[in-house]
């Protein structure tokens, strides 16, 4: 699904029958300015959806941007200004800020997850724990927030994890199968250190290491060859991050930079002409 019509989708599902409320006052067109304000610090995300969010009903909106996605934006800070008839404006509000806010609140917490590790040479990855038809769009905004995109489908790239292991009875069978089938780079999900170390002997290109402790990780990490690549995963936190990282691990995937990133606190601010 395009931006577009994500767009179009998001205004019909907010107004299927028009905003009743606003057209119920018969206003005129009033042209004006409206602010875009945050209310707390934020790292900037969203901007094309907000913009044309604004122009879907607004297709004179002039929107001018005092910030790019991925700065960060201090609270009280006006984010950008939107001129046009604001009686448009006024419908497409929530629309826009839902997106803005959304994807704002994905870069600003995955800044914090990246601040966190900050000197070491780990790097914080995402996942595909994002919401249907959003993915780009939330992808997008953990690369604002100094992410780094994992793979943004099934089709693109190979990871067996457990349950293909658990199907094919073991990491060699699963790994040797797909082998037979494609060329692709090979990402393996490994639970244990018996594990890791079937995955090490089958030469797999990175192992992802679930849901281990940071003793069992440094354990692991003595098994496994520079070569191979090292992902970390499972009940990643701001609290726990820095310590897995120090562990020397290549990446942090973390789910919930997509799922749990709470929303950024922006507002518009309409200044009405006579």
């Amino acid at each position: 699904m395009t931006l577009l019509e994500l767009i179009r989708a998001a205004i019909k599902e907010d107004m299927p029958h028009g905003d009743v409320t606003t057209e119920s006052l018969a206003l005129k067109p009033r042209p004006g300015r409206a602010r875009l304000k945050a209310k707390e610090d934020i790292v900037l995300s969203g901007a094309m959806a907000f913009e044309q969010s604004m122009q879907a009903l607004e297709p004179n909106a002039r929107v001018k941007w005092h910030f790019e996605e991925g700065d960060e934006v201090l609270k009280n800070q006006i984010i950008c200004t939107i001129e046009g008839d604001l009686v448009q404006i006024l419908k497409a509000e929530r629309v826009a800020l839902n997106f803005l806010g959304h994807l704002s609140g994905i870069a600003t917490h995955t800044r914090r997850f990246v601040k966190e590790i900050a000197g070491t040479k780990t790097k914080i990855l995402d996942t595909r724990k994002t919401t249907p038809a959003f993915r780009e769009l939330e992808k997008k905004a953990v690369v604002h927030g100094g992410g780094v995109n994992h793979r943004m489908n099934l089709s693109d790239a190979i990871l067996i994890k457990d349950n293909h292991i658990s199907v094919m009875g073991g990491i060699k069978q699963a790994i040797t199968r797909v082998r037979e089938h494609s060329q692709l780079p090979i990402e393996v999900e490994a639970r244990t250190l018996e594990e890791v170390k079937e995955a090490v002997e089958m030469k797999a290109q990175r192992l992802l290491l679930d849901n281990m402790d940071n003793e069992t990780l440094k354990k692991a990490l003595a098994m496994i060859p520079a070569e191979i690549e090292t992902e970390a995963s499972g009940n990643m936190n701001l609290q726990r991050v820095r310590s897995v990282a120090e562990i020397g691990v290549n990446y942090i995937s973390v789910g919930a930079l997509t799922h749990s990133a709470p929303c950024a606190d922006v507002s518009l601010v309409f200044q009405w002409e006579d």
